[in-house]
């Protein structure tokens, strides 16, 4: 017997929509137009899976909690640093897969 999600309403960090712009002129200037908008649709992809899904991406390794509250996404060279709260999902921060730990754990400073 499958346990029942509820739905979330997503909330999304101004730091995030800066980020995911730093992405996109990074893709745009070394792979070209087409590849830049590919991999900005698979952001958008995955942000809309998150009310229904948040559980299903696992724990961040660098932010880990009793409560499981900062998961990641993963995707081709990023992840998507997210917090589960009672009310909500607040997408934090989208960085590189190589970042610095300490970049990572600074994620949990971010407000909204």
């Amino acid at each position: 017997m499958e346990e029942e999600v509820t739905r979330k309403q997503v909330k999304i960090s101004d730091q995030f929509y800066q980020s995911v712009e730093q992405v996109y002129d990074f893709g745009l200037d070394m792979f070209g137009h087409l590849q830049a908008e590919r991999y900005n649709q698979k952001i958008r992809n995955y942000l809309d899976t998150l009310p229904e899904y948040y559980t299903a991406y696992p724990e961040c390794p660098h932010l880990a909690t009793k409560s499981r509250k900062y998961r990641n996404i993963f995707l081709d060279a990023h992840k998507i640093i997210y917090r589960v709260t009672t009310e909500r999902i607040e997408v934090l921060d989208i960085v590189h897969s190589k970042s610095s730990i300490t970049k990572i754990r600074n994620v949990r400073k971010i407000r909204l």
